[in-house]
Parts: structure tokens; C-alpha cells; sequence
């Protein structure tokens, strides 16, 4: 099989494209034929400075493919399913930038008749979104429909692969969904996505623009860069009203006025969905499994998240488009699986 290891922490030169025996299965594991593997940002930044847990790594933790083979303890049913993968290379050195790889059973989630496309753009975005959305005083432990009547939720920076999903998974939920972002192009996404209100910041006044459609404030801000937006996120939370920051773009350390966020009593919820409480990613894992089977989950530009292909062979070339802050989902082809 070809796939693609890397030996040592560097840039995206260290990514080599080998041939490799296909893996057996242990006790637990699927042993997947790969479609598709999903791109996020913390596969190149773990390229650069994760551990490598036996000395090599295969990088991506989502994707979407068929099991071919069961290890001992797992039911035989599962061979021939279609399903999408979650978390395959936290950890662990068998990732989805592969034809074959090695994944627990249990994370895996049976995709049904969705596109692989969509199934590798499920995992780390749409769980971030999940615990974003499911982490506040106001907010549900469950998403389903209408878990989110009557809430109005913030998305900082609409357009990215996270924004994305929180917009979907918040509409699929009934929230009512504001989404800022910085040009008109993205305001296209953001609205494509679901969004039923967007603020294009570079032009308009965030506080003013909110506070017209939610006087009270809002119940959660889905927060992608809390350094440059925390002035605006203190004064459009409502009372009991949460942040809940998933990325640090536009700077690494925040401040925050102590009294203005005492007052209301106000949560910052930080969001890193690998350390993330176990109970709270199974439920996101059953939640989007569930919005997936009612066709509340779309990809592609008619769902404001443009998808970029390239083959196993180009896995460099989609990290780097990744780490230069490609617009929508990158994925990789790793196989003709069906």
C-alpha cells in the first residue's frame, strides 16, 4: 500500500510518500480502506512538534473510506461498511493520509449513503463546533433539532472549516445564527453555510450590528481569535452567556476586564477537542452522526465550504494550503475505496 509517514518533526518536506505492507488488525481495530482523509491545522502543526509515538507517523485524523477487516473482538457485520473516521492519529501513529489504515473501532461511525467527501470533513471541525456549541450555561449537553430554540449564537470568522460547522450544526439545531467575516466572498460562504445574519467586521460595527438583532446579547460566541475580538465579545454576551475559544489566531494571549464579565456572570470555555472530557466528544460523535443521517450536513461551495483535492502523492502541497490558510475543506484522494 502507499502512504504517507514522516520520521522526524520538521516542515512539509518531511513528508515522504512510501510503500508499506497492508496492517493487520489487532484486538479493537478496523483495518479501513481510506477514500478520502480530511486536512486540518493541527496536522501540520503536530507534523512540527507532536511526538512521534513509534518513531513515524502517517498525519490526518479524519477521513472516510470502507472497513476491509476486523480484529479480534469487533463484530464481522462491520466489513464492507462505509464509514467516517474521528481522532485516528491522536496519539497514535496510523493516521488517514494512507490507503490502509488502522483505527479503533470505536472511531469509526458509519456514514451510510454520504459521500466520502463529506465524511472526511466531519471529525475535528464538526466535534469543535459540537462542544462549542454544547459548553455553555445557556446550552444543551445534545444537539438535535431544536435543542437550540430561542438561542441566539455568535460565530466569530464564518467562513473556516469550523465556522462552518458550528453555522450548520446551529441551524440544524434552530439557533438563530450571526456570522462575522472579513470580505464579501466570505460573506457568501457564511450565508450558504445558514447563517441568518452576517457582519462583514472590516465594514461594519460588530457591537452595534449584534445588538440590532439581539438586544439582550447573545447566549455563545464561537470564538477563532479571541486576542483581537475580546473587546467585542464582553460587550454582546447576554447575562450567563459564554465564549468558547477553539483557536488562536491573531495572537496568543487575551486580556479580559474582570468587572464587565463578573457582572454577567460570564464563561471564556477554552476548546481543544483532543483533551476535550470523553463523554462530551461521544455525544458529538452521536449527534453528528444523527444531523449527518437527516441530511442537515452539507459540503461543497452551495454549503459555503469550498472543497480542494489533491492526491496522496501531493499531501505536502494540502498541508501547506492548509497552513497558508486555504478558504473551505482540503482533502486528500487516498484510494478508489467504495
Amino acid at each position: 500500500m502507499k502512504a504517507i509517514v514522516y520520521e522526524r518533526n520538521g516542515d512539509a518536506s518531511v513528508l515522504q510518500l512510501v510503500e508499506r505492507p497492508v496492517p493487520e488488525p489487532g484486538p479493537g481495530e478496523v483495518l479501513v480502506r481510506t477514500a478520502v482523509a480530511g486536512v486540518n491545522p493541527t496536522d501540520w502543526k503536530a507534523r512540527h512538534a507532536w511526538p512521534l509515538p513509534e518513531g513515524w507517523q502517517i498525519p490526518g485524523q479524519d477521513g472516510a473510506g470502507v472497513i476491509e477487516a476486523v480484529g479480534e473482538g469487533v463484530d464481522q457485520i462491520l466489513i464492507g461498511a462505509r464509514v467516517w473516521i474521528w481522532e485516528a492519529a491522536w496519539q497514535r501513529p496510523w493516521g488517514t493520509a494512507t490507503e490502509y489504515t488502522l483505527v479503533p473501532v470505536r472511531h469509526t461511525v458509519r456514514l451510510g449513503s454520504a459521500s466520502f467527501d463529506l465524511g472526511a470533513c466531519l471529525g475535528i471541525p464538526f466535534m469543535t463546533a459540537h462542544r462549542c456549541l454544547t459548553a455553555g450555561e445557556f446550552m444543551p449537553t445534545k444537539l438535535h433539532a431544536g435543542a437550540l430554540s430561542d438561542h441566539v449564537v455568535l460565530v466569530q470568522g464564518g467562513a473556516g472549516a469550523v465556522g462552518n460547522a458550528t453555522i450548520q450544526l446551529a441551524r440544524w439545531a434552530d439557533a438563530c445564527v450571526i456570522a462575522t467575516v472579513s470580505s464579501p466572498e466570505k460573506a457568501q460562504l457564511a450565508a450558504a453555510a445558514g447563517a441568518d445574519f452576517v457582519i462583514n467586521y472590516r465594514e461594519q460595527d460588530v457591537v452595534e450590528e449584534v445588538r440590532k438583532i439581539a438586544p439582550d446579547g447573545v447566549h455563545t460566541i464561537v470564538e477563532v481569535s479571541a486576542a483581537c475580538n475580546a473587546a467585542t465579545d464582553v460587550q454582546i454576551l447576554r447575562n450567563g452567556g459564554a465564549v468558547c475559544v477553539y483557536a488562536d489566531n491573531g495572537g496568543d494571549e487575551v486580556t479580559l476586564p474582570i468587572r464587565p464579565l463578573m457582572v454577567p456572570n460570564a464563561r471564556w470555555q477554552f476548546v481543544l477537542i483532543y483533551t476535550a472530557p470523553k463523554a462530551a466528544k461521544a455525544q458529538a460523535v452521536t449527534d453528528i452522526a444523527a444531523a449527518v443521517a437527516q441530511g442537515a450536513i452539507r459540503v461543497g461551495e452551495e454549503a459555503g465550504l469550498p472543497l480542494h483535492h489533491y492526491s496522496l502523492a501531493t499531501t505536502a502541497a494540502a498541508h501547506k494550503a492548509v497552513q497558508d490558510g486555504a478558504i473551505g475543506k482540503v482533502l486528500v484522494s487516498t484510494s478508489e475505496a467504495g
